[in-house]
């Protein structure tokens, strides 16, 4: 983790002498090496001597820096400052700064103020100390013969950094006229904000930045003596500031006071310098409204802005867009600091939105939305109605069990699953209030800030809250946009008082048929709460949440990713290769006329992958399908279905037996396979188009007539109404689902094969799922299903397959299976022990015995009712009834419980 906070204003030396020491200290050079017929890049490593502090004293600190150039030595060229992150060095910055160089800048990095090999001691940029170093290393440039000057000691100068760097960025810019660009990342605008939102305490993000602190730097650092109370590499009054505030979970107006004073905002009348801005939207940390309030000031004050949204931030990482953010950043130096007019800087304001998922890597493809102008988080609102009257709930003791949103420090992997409709929110029934919206008639693409007025009492007199908007999707799973909640602190609120919340900040489309959640909850894993018990009661004051929408923002069109293009000449070199090698297919064997008429025939099939040999994925398997049947593909995880299916499709090869369809065996590319329907492991849908021109282009890639299609029967399958005109990317799961099985049975394939179809389906989409298979199959088809849903499987199928690690454990009519006369229910007294169930398992004739909710499932293999009773009661089994199971997941977990 490194978090990139700010430098200390930068002023002019403070007396010649200072002047002498910063510019004193021993340099290195170096030639860093070029990679491919990159040019070579010089770099030359330097400790800096500065004062300590203003005034010019006798003490110093030595700031550690590199300064990077490529191409002619004698050329003068614009300089760059690059920043590094909290707990980071100027080691970090090392590719970029080459790359820069090779791009024709001067560039200097260096480490700050207790980190790396500098000495001193953190100030979170204090004006007279990090930023004012800042100001020095200018200078340092000024003297440079390979930097430009725009007049004696000022030097064409940019700076670029993210989160401690970002924000050391926008400081200097205020504290240093001489800067002339900044492109700040994922930084804080006020400190004080970020660490004290709606005057609650971030604790987990402040213990995070103060053990960073405590631990990370240079063993000289301050001269390696400690902290106060152990807070190692810190100033001391951040020390003091910290500790007090962390001991009374809430800050102080002189914690505020310290904090705003190190704040770009401090200065937001003395920012003037086109600034490209660019902020996290996964950002618990520093949120989306850092970027807004430091983009309006800098606005106000005349200067050129760009804000740019990017998929992540300090919760997730910027892995995904470091390279675009990095192009971008150069061009805006291009346009600024080498007054290249002819450079485009980009559009005014730009966001990343998922625009599905990649088939190549599986990762999400990220889509850009642009706005001639930025928005601001306020745009275009309209109000969405919310009911749930006023509502009573409780800050427990303790203020836990804390709600969990985002998880700060562990953050990367889990907050990005809230992109994918997961996460890890949660809220504790009695700890929070919530109001719904009704089901959206149309998609609502949120983008800034929504609001709500709510009316909160507590009887202690004081509430602190936590308020978040929940994406609840028709099944009721619901999703927390960016993992991010806002804290507000509510005084004075003994007998009720009315105030108006500000959420996060997102970008985020609630789609139709969705609701909108506002939750408010007593306590949350990443801030402090009152430790004393209290009642809050809230209710809502305005009537809805008033959300923003931005219409000016659009997305634009996906790219063409690169097997569109690549693909074509990929099989081009195949087929030569082919030509040239003489290699020809490896010939089918010949049909089998007796099976003409038999949808599916299975005979001694076995699969091992190559990294478990020792391990078959399918075992021995032998099964045959008739016509009108129903087919259930039953068994555990593990059991080798999707493997079987996928062999069935041509997919894969099998390592032994075979596969026919209709008399013809199976090859990848066999023309047998126009005559199977197949949806396994999820269908790829274009998210920009319809659901009917998947559809269509599906189809009209077959190659077959149209008319061949029956596309209004398998539209009237997939039961889409209207929603079948619009983008795919505008679906729910269930109705991707019901787009995905229209397209398996397009063109009405005599076999039709569907891997857990009922994914994603609500109760009366189930059902009619199943009246739809028993139809197809009624018409002369196979269905074959494989599916968990075992009460849905026994009324849907005729036949089952019941498969367990790889082998075949059973097969036959559904009413065979379920009623086999060789397996029992037993019921017992109480709840049989393990010891129990063993020894039955383990009687002559006794094939296998399992628990069940009413006792126990026995399946005999030779024994006897009556042998079996003798037994049952010389083991001093209290049998109350003994007769034939009924139900299919009692024959299931007889079957697999009894499998080698």
């Amino acid at each position: 983790m490194k978090l990139r906070l700010p430098r200390p204003r930068g002023r002019r030396l403070f007396a010649a002498v200072a002047a002498v020491v910063v510019l004193g200290g021993a340099g290195t050079w170096t030639v860093a090496s070029a990679t491919g017929g990159d040019p070579p890049v010089r770099r030359e490593d330097r400790s800096i001597v500065m004062p300590e502090g203003p005034g010019g004293g006798k003490d110093t600190v030595r700031i550690d820096t590199s300064f990077f150039t490529s191409g002619p030595a004698d050329e003068r060229r614009p300089a760059v400052l690059l920043a590094h992150g909290f707990g980071g060095s100027k080691n970090d910055l090392r590719p970029e700064a080459e790359e820069l160089a090779r791009s024709g800048y001067a560039v200097l990095t260096w480490s700050a103020r207790g980190f790396g090999h500098s000495t001193g001691r953190i100030g979170l940029n204090d004006p007279d100390r990090e930023v004012a170093d800042v100001s020095r290393l200018i200078d340092w440039l000024a003297r440079r013969p390979e930097v430009r000057l725009d007049a004696a000691g000022d030097p064409r100068v940019g700076i670029a950094g993210g989160s401690y760097g970002g924000a050391i960025a926008l400081l200097a810019a205020g504290y240093d006229k001489r800067v002339d660009a900044i492109a700040p990342q994922i930084t804080y605008w006020n400190l004080a904000d970020s660490l004290f939102p709606g005057d609650v305490f971030k604790k987990l993000w402040a213990g995070i930045f103060f053990t960073t602190g405590s631990t990370t730097g240079s063993a000289s650092a301050g001269k390696g003596t400690p902290g106060p109370s152990g807070c190692g590499r810190f100033e001391r009054s951040l020390c003091e500031m910290y500790e007090r505030v962390a001991v009374a979970g809430k800050p102080d107006a002189d914690a505020r006071k310290l904090l705003e004073r190190r704040s770009p905002s401090a200065v937001a009348d003395r920012v003037k310098v086109p600034a490209l801005i660019v902020q996290g939207q996964n950002d618990s940390l520093f949120p989306l409204d850092q970027s807004d309030a430091a983009a309006a000031a800098i606005r106000r004050n005349g200067a050129p802005v760009a804000v740019d949204w990017i998929a992540g931030g300090h919760d997730t990482g910027v892995a995904a867009e470091q390279d675009r953010i990095e192009q971008r950043t150069r061009a805006w130096f291009d346009r600024y600091l080498k007054d290249d007019e002819s450079t485009g800087t980009g559009p005014a304001f730009r966001v990343s939105r998922t625009g599905g998922i990649d088939t190549t890597d599986g990762r999400a493809r990220l889509r850009a939305a642009t706005g001639t102008r930025y928005p601001g988080l306020r745009s275009d609102t309209r109000t969405v109605p919310l009911t749930g009257g006023t509502r009573s709930f409780a800050n427990p003791a303790g203020a836990a069990p804390p709600a969990v949103s985002a998880v700060p420090g562990v953050g990367g992997g889990l907050s990005q699953l809230s992109g994918l409709g997961l996460g890890v929110s949660l809220d504790f029934p009695g700890q929070y209030a919530r109001f719904d919206s009704a089901p959206l008639a149309e998609g609502v693409r949120v983008t800034g800030t929504p609001t709500a007025k709510v009316k909160v009492a507590s009887d202690t007199g004081e509430a602190v809250l936590f308020a978040k908007v929940y994406d609840v999707g028709p099944g009721g799973q619901q999703q927390l946009p960016g993992q991010l909640v806002a804290p507000v602190r509510v005084e004075d609120a003994k007998d009720g008082r009315t105030v108006e919340l500000r959420l996060p900040a997102i970008d985020h489309t609630f789609e139709a048929g969705h609701r909108m959640r506002l939750v408010l909850s007593a306590t949350d894993l990443g801030y402090a709460s009152p430790t004393h018990p209290a009642t809050y009661t809230v209710s809502l004051a305005g009537g809805g949440l008033s959300v923003p929408t931005a219409p000016g923002v659009r997305t634009g069109s996906a790219g063409l990713p690169w097997w569109t293009w690549g693909l074509p000449a990929g099989g081009v070199l195949v087929a030569a290769a082919l030509l040239l090698t003489g290699r020809r297919r490896t010939t089918a064997p010949a049909p089998d006329p007796e099976l003409a008429d038999v949808p599916l025939r299975i005979a001694g099939l076995s699969k091992r992958y190559a990294k478990s040999a020792d391990r078959y994925a399918v075992r021995d398997l032998s099964f045959q399908v008739e016509r009108g049947q129903v087919v259930g593909l039953l068994g555990p995880n593990g059991a080798g279905k999707t493997t079987t299916l996928r062999m069935l499709m041509g997919l894969i090869r099998p390592d032994a037996g075979e596969i026919r369809v209709f008399g013809h065996a199976i090859r990848p590319g066999s023309p047998v396979l126009s005559r199977v329907g197949a949806f396994v492991e999820g269908a790829g849908f274009l998210p920009h188009l319809s659901g009917r021109a998947n559809l269509d282009l599906y189809w009209r890639a077959t190659g077959r007539p149209a008319e061949d299609a029956h596309l209004e029967e398998a539209l009237e399958i997939a039961g889409l109404g209207s929603a079948l005109d619009r983008a795919v990317r505008t679906y729910s799961q269930g109705m991707r689902q019901r787009l995905a099985i229209a397209q398996a049975m397009l063109g009405l394939p005599d076999l039709l094969i569907l891997d857990e179809p009922a994914n994603g389906l609500d109760p009366p989409q189930i059902r009619e799922m199943r009246e739809v298979m028993i139809r197809y199959a009624a018409a002369g088809r196979t269905v074959i299903v494989s599916s968990h849903l075992l009460a849905e499987v026994e009324q849907s199928c005729t036949h089952l397959v019941v498969m367990d690690r790889g082998r075949l454990v059973g097969a036959g009519p559904v009413a065979d299976i379920v009623g086999s006369g060789d397996t029992l229910l037993v019921g017992v007294e109480g709840t049989p022990s393990e010891v129990t169930v063993d020894k039955v398992a383990a009687l002559p004739g006794v094939a296998s015995a399992v628990r069940a909710d009413e006792g126990l499932l026995v399946r005999l293999d030779g024994a006897t009712v009556p042998e079996l009773l003798v037994e049952l009661v010389r083991l001093e089994v209290p049998v109350t009834s003994v007769g034939p199971h009924r139900r299919l997941e009692d024959a299931f977990l007889t079957l697999i419980g009894g499998s080698a």
